[in-house]
């Protein structure tokens, strides 16, 4: 599947949505590392973006994104769309990330 095929849109441009196959998603569940803690609350003395926990939260969303795809070509589709995130606090220091869509099958349209 394309990169260019998953689109957080309603449409795929130039395309035609012949199938669609149902919602896909991806879920991964991320805690911080105590070393992870300890270099955020570090980071956060001086203020501006804490790169430890951004690099944790782009990992995750890329982990729920990847997820998301398999479980649309598992469904044979080759093409997502209306994609969206969501992430929600399990418990203290424990996040899920999911990233859901709708997975379709998608030609180009015909002139």
């Amino acid at each position: 599947m394309l990169k260019s095929m998953i689109t957080s849109t309603f449409d795929l441009p130039g395309h035609d949505i012949a199938k669609n196959l149902g919602i896909v998603r991806g879920i991964t569940v991320r805690s911080r590392s105590i070393v992870g803690n300890f270099f955020g609350a570090l980071q956060s003395l001086f203020g501006g973006n804490i790169t430890i926990y951004t690099n944790l939260c782009e990992q995750a969303r890329t982990e729920a994104f990847d997820l998301m795809c398999e479980h649309a070509q598992q469904l044979g589709a080759n093409a997502i769309v209306a994609v969206r995130y969501d992430a929600t606090e399990v418990m203290a220091g424990l996040t899920e990330v999911l990233c859901y869509g709708t997975a379709v099958v998608a030609s180009p349209k015909r002139p």
